[in-house]
């Protein structure tokens, strides 16, 4: 198996040797899907110092395939924590889901997005799933 090349940029906040190590790691992981992938960069993004209350971390990771590129823009959405809240009525003070917040469980949750799109484009790709305008012409 080839080591893809993966670039990461920290935005708003210093690097992090173990953040920087938990992606590559995913990355890596990311082969197991779709063995053709040609680089990989992501980028991290703190929240701005004055717009830290209620927020999260922002990861964007954007997968070079042959022909394509899969995007994934992975941020908190207040959606996620009224859909996590035990209470169903919509309060105007809620923040972002508190493990949100954290790098790491961002990190987890961007790559796992990245690895369903990546197998989602590896049956395309393979002719396990046909593609709308293929359909359309078969009728």
């Amino acid at each position: 198996m080839t080591l893809t090349p993966v670039q990461i940029t920290f935005r708003h906040m210093p690097p992090s040797p173990a953040a920087e190590s938990r992606i590559q790691e995913e990355a890596a992981d990311l082969e197991r899907y779709f063995g053709r992938i040609t680089s990989v960069h992501v980028v991290v993004e703190a929240p701005h110092r004055h717009h830290q209350h209620g927020r999260g971390f922002h990861v964007n990771i954007v997968i070079d395939v042959p022909g394509s590129s899969i995007v994934i823009n992975h941020e908190p959405s207040l959606h996620s924590t009224l859909a996590q809240a035990e209470t169903e009525q919509w309060e105007k003070h809620l923040e972002t889901h508190p493990d949100h917040k954290d790098l790491y469980v961002c990190i987890r949750d961007a790559f796992n997005a990245a690895r369903r799109r990546l197998e989602d484009y590896a049956r395309i790709m393979r002719g396990d799933i046909k593609h709308h305008k293929e359909a359309a012409e078969a009728s």
